[in-house]
C-alpha cells in the first residue's frame, strides 16, 4: 500500500467538481447546493474512486467524507444498477443522514437512495427496497438480515462502502462486517473510510481489498483534529461539573451546543437540571424511541434547540451544520472517541469550539488525547466561577478509602514492630537486663541485604 499524504487545509482552491471527473448532472448538483471547490480528501479520493480502484481513506470528521465516497458512486452507477451500491454505517441517524445528503447529490440524477436500520418496521424497508433502489445505506444488522430474507441480493452489489469502519468496530460490527464482506463472492470496488486507521483495519482491508491505495489525508503536523476547531480543557471537581456547564452556557454566546456524556443516566440527568434552569435542552441516546429520536434531530436542524446533549452511540447520525460548540462533559476513555466528538463542529471549514471537563483524575486520559491528535489543548479557567464545597458524602467515602490504603500498608510493611506494653515490659525474660524497647531504632536495614545474588 503507497501512503501518499496531503496537507489539510479543508478545501482544493485550485479544482472544481468539473476537474476531478464528476458528470455534469452532478456537477449542477453540487452547484446548487453551493459548494465551489472540493474539500482536499473529496478531491483525492473521487478521482481514485471513479476510476473503480480499491481505496482506504484516511480523513478528520468533518472534512466532507460523506460526498467524497456518494459522489464516485452516483458517478459510476446507472438507473438499471439495482441494490448497484452498499454504504455500512454505524448507526440508524447516521444512515438517515447520508442517504439524505445522496438523495440531494443525486437529484439530477435517475439514481435513488434508501436507508435501512433497525427501529423502524421491516415491511416498510423491505417495500423501499422491492422498488429497486440504486444505493443501500444501512446499519450491519439489518442489511444481513434484509438479505436473509431475500430483499437485499449481495451479487448485485458493485461497490461496497464502509463509512467510519473505527467507530463500527468499536461498537461490537466486527464479525456482521466480515460476513457481509465475505458474501460479495462477485468483482466489486471496496472503499473503507475512517477518522482513524487501527492495526485491525488494515487487516480487514489486506483479507477483503484488491491491492487498495491508502489514502491518509491530515495535515503536516498530522493532527488528527480539524484546526478551525479551538479546544480548550477545563479543570473541575466532579460535584462542581453541573455548575460549570451552566456557567458555561449563560456566559459564552454558545449558539448551538453539543454535549457528550458517558451514559445514558448522566445524559437524561444533565438534560433535566438544564430544563430546570430555562435552558432549551433536549437529550437524545439509545433507549429514546426512534419517532423521538427523529423529532429531537429535526429540531436541531430546524434551529429549535440550543443545546443538545447525547450518548456517543447516539452522536454518530448527528452531521449539522451549524453546530458551534461541543462539550466533553466526561472525558472519553478512548482517545479516539474525542476525535469524533469534537468533529461535529467546524464543518466543512467553519469554526468551532470544543471543551472538555477534566477532573484531577483524568490527568492521564487528557495526556492520551494530545498525543493521538497531536495537539497540546491550553486550559480555558474562569475566575468568576467558585467552585463549591466537598459534599460530605465525597468527603466520608474519601476517609474510609485513606483508612483502608493505610491499614493494608500496615497489613503488609515488613518493619512493622509491636512496642511491649507495660505488663510486658516487667517481664525479666523477655527483656534481660532491662532494656525494655520503647520505639524502633533510628537505623534499620529495612530488607535491603546485600546477598551473592546477582
Amino acid at each position: 500500500m503507497t501512503t501518499p499524504k496531503f496537507d489539510l487545509e479543508i478545501f482544493d482552491t485550485k479544482q472544481t467538481f468539473k476537474d476531478i471527473g464528476l458528470n455534469e448532472h452532478l456537477q449542477k448538483a453540487v452547484e446548487m447546493i453551493g459548494f465551489v471547490h472540493p474539500t482536499i480528501i473529496q478531491s483525492k479520493l473521487i478521482p481514485l474512486a471513479i476510476t473503480g480502484g480499491d481505496i482506504l481513506g484516511q480523513s478528520r470528521t468533518g472534512s466532507g467524507k460523506t460526498a467524497a465516497f456518494g459522489l464516485p458512486a452516483l458517478n459510476i452507477l446507472e438507473e438499471s444498477d439495482a441494490y448497484g451500491a452498499l454504504i455500512l454505517v454505524p448507526t440508524r441517524e447516521l444512515a438517515i443522514q447520508v442517504a439524505a445528503e445522496l438523495e440531494v447529490l443525486g437529484k439530477f440524477t435517475n439514481l435513488k437512495s434508501v436507508p435501512i436500520y433497525g427501529g423502524q418496521s421491516i415491511n416498510t424497508q423491505i417495500a423501499k427496497l422491492e422498488k429497486r433502489p440504486q444505493i443501500i445505506v444501512g446499519t450491519p444488522g439489518r442489511v444481513m438480515d434484509l438479505h436473509q430474507r431475500g430483499h437485499l441480493p449481495y451479487d448485485r452489489i458493485k461497490i461496497a462502502i464502509l463509512d467510519e469502519v473505527d467507530r463500527m468496530l468499536d461498537i461490537g460490527f466486527r464479525d456482521d462486517i466480515r460476513k457481509i464482506l465475505g458474501g460479495l463472492k462477485q468483482k466489486h470496488q471496496t472503499i473503507f473510510v475512517s477518522a482513524t486507521i487501527s492495526d485491525e483495519i488494515k487487516r480487514l482491508a489486506k483479507k477483503y481489498m484488491n491491492d487498495p491505495k491508502q489514502l491518509d489525508v491530515t495535515s503536516s503536523s498530522g493532527s488528527l483534529t480539524v484546526s478551525q476547531v479551538s479546544q480548550e480543557y477545563l479543570p473541575v471537581e466532579p460535584w462542581d461539573k453541573q455548575r460549570l456547564l451552566h456557567h458555561l452556557l449563560i456566559h459564552e454566546d454558545a449558539a448551538m451546543t453539543l454535549i457528550f456524556c458517558k451514559t445514558k443516566a448522566t445524559v437524561d440527568k444533565l438534560t433535566r437540571f438544564l430544563q430546570k434552569k430555562d435552558v432549551e435542552a433536549a437529550a437524545i441516546h439509545g433507549d429514546l424511541q426512534q419517532s423521538k429520536r427523529n423529532k429531537v434531530m429535526q429540531e436541531l436542524r430546524d434551529g429549535k434547540l440550543s443545546v443538545l446533549i447525547a450518548s456517543d452511540l447516539a452522536s454518530r447520525g448527528i452531521d449539522v451544520e451549524n453546530i458551534t460548540h461541543v462539550i466533553n462533559y466526561d472525558v472519553p476513555e478512548d482517545p479516539e472517541i474525542y476525535v469524533h466528538r469534537i468533529g461535529r463542529t467546524a464543518r466543512a471549514g467553519r469554526k468551532g469550539v470544543a471543551w472538555m471537563f477534566v477532573t484531577p483524575e483524568q490527568g492521564q486520559l487528557l495526556t492520551q488525547i494530545e498525543t493521538l491528535t497531536n495537539v497540546e489543548i491550553p486550559i480555558k479557567e474562569y475566575p468568576d466561577f467558585k467552585p463549591g464545597p466537598e459534599p460530605r458524602v465525597v468527603r466520608e467515602r474519601r476517609k474510609v478509602e485513606e483508612q483502608r490504603i493505610e491499614s493494608a500498608r500496615e497489613g503488609k510493611s515488613r518493619t512493622k514492630v509491636e512496642i511491649p506494653n507495660e505488663q510486658e515490659s516487667k517481664d525479666d525474660k523477655s527483656f534481660p537486663g532491662g532494656v525494655v524497647p520503647k520505639g524502633l531504632p533510628n537505623k534499620r536495614m529495612g530488607g535491603r541485604v546485600r546477598t551473592r545474588r546477582r
